[in-house]
């Protein structure tokens, strides 16, 4: 196998991939919960929805909207280009985008858990250490990294691994987007 071209193109895409999506999949979810945790009710209850639901669709399904959204011609992508006046681009079908275009639809299929499960860290966060960290002054940030991340380091060591596997298994988005690839 470390003879073959194909195999260690492959090899090198995979840990591209994974390299990418891993630490920008946690680190955007962090953001989101944190961002949404203080929202009360259906509010919160309607962005966990959101983001949750690439999550629950079939990849099959999310595939084929991906690939329309791409496609060459109807594409909507490249009706934006063609409505600036810029020329379209074969989105899967040269190696210098294809595999970008790989790592934004493994994005936004995969951080809908990690929000989820952040948002649940959020709130189990205990809140004395947090007013102590205040009452001794510590700012917001410090707070949040001192004392709020310190106590959500099992949740993300989870969400890492479930993103780092998720990144490795995605042979199926690829072979559907590209039939084996582009390069």
């Amino acid at each position: 196998l470390w003879q073959d071209v194909t195999f260690l193109k492959a090899l090198k895409n995979t840990f591209l991939i994974v390299i990418v999506s891993v630490p920008t999949v946690c680190a955007f979810s962090l953001w989101v919960a944190s961002a949404i945790y203080k929202l009360k009710g259906p509010v919160l209850s309607a962005f966990r929805c959101i983001f949750y639901l690439p999550v629950v669709t079939g990849s099959v399904a999310v595939t084929v909207v991906w690939k329309w959204m791409y496609d060459n011609y109807n594409g909507i992508f490249n009706q934006i280009l063609k409505g600036v006046g810029a020329d379209t681009i074969n989105w899967l079908g040269d190696s210098r985008f294809a595999i970008w275009c790989i790592i934004l639809i493994l994005f936004t299929t995969s951080v809908g858990q990690p929000i989820v499960l952040y948002v649940s860290a959020l709130g189990n966060v205990d809140q004395s250490l947090v007013e102590a960290a205040q009452v001794d002054g510590a700012n917001h940030f410090q707070v949040f990294w001192r004392v709020k991340w310190a106590q959500m380091m099992p949740t993300t060591l989870y969400i890492l691994v479930i993103t780092t596997i998720n990144s490795f298994q995605c042979f199926a988005l690829i072979q559907l987007l590209t039939q084996g690839g582009s390069d």
